[in-house]
């Protein structure tokens, strides 16, 4: 008899811990990330790589997801059964999604006008030590959130992947700043790359408009599902 109340505080703090778990691992992600912008920035202006920057602007993407991210589990825990719980979300993805799309027209604009009159040369070397930079960062933040996200819930396992997948764009990022080098040409291999990762970007904040939309508009929208 005096054992039966035991059970539900030890579910009650089984159910709480991973939550924490989850911000903490978030915000180090998030840290990481907000670091690299920095550096990308400046590495894609000292370089004149324009695929530089545009992995800049998909890790402010990646930033904001994470902060929404942060939101989202937030209010999760506060008041999940709150009926305008998910419309602070809505109208930040709105602004943030608006923005990115800005940033990655400005940066198409600039990779078809380096296409079509001839793309400037390009320093290799900035290209292929940022980019491994921001392959070993990548791989830290899929450390960091362990093989476990990918199974414990939506949101964990999107971070994850979006992670490893910005490893690779990196990776191919490198490989093309090592045939720059080598090379001394093929410059046109910066804007191209520049240009897939703006379709990247740009499908990415379409989604969350969408979403973010949907949500306005008092429809019932998973956040947490790309």
């Amino acid at each position: 008899m005096s054992g039966a109340p035991n059970p539900p505080e030890s579910n009650h703090v089984t159910v709480k811990v991973p939550r924490w778990s989850q911000r903490r691992r978030i915000l180090i992600v998030l840290g990481l990330n907000l670091v690299l912008i920095v550096g990308l920035v400046v590495a894609g202006i000292f370089a004149h790589s324009v695929s530089v920057l545009a992995a800049a602007g998909d890790t402010v993407a990646d930033c904001f997801a994470l902060m929404l991210g942060l939101v989202a589990i937030a209010l999760r825990d506060h008041d999940p059964d709150h009926p305008h719980a998910q419309r602070p979300i809505a109208i930040a993805a709105l602004v943030n999604a608006t923005l990115l799309l800005a940033v990655t027209v400005t940066v198409t604009i600039e990779a078809i006008s380096r296409l079509r009159e001839g793309s400037p040369p390009v320093e290799g070397l900035p290209m292929v030590i940022v980019s491994l930079v921001t392959v070993v960062v990548m791989l830290t933040g899929a450390l960091v959130l362990g093989r476990s996200a990918a199974g414990e819930d939506l949101h964990m396992r999107s971070v994850l992947i979006d992670a490893l997948a910005d490893a690779a764009a990196a990776a191919a990022i490198a490989v093309a700043g090592v045939i720059i080098l080598v090379t001394n040409g093929l410059y046109w291999l910066d804007p191209v790359l520049a240009l897939a990762v703006s379709v990247l970007i740009a499908i990415a904040a379409i989604q969350l408009i969408v979403k973010a939309i949907s949500a306005l508009r008092g429809k019932a929208v998973d956040f947490d599902g790309d």
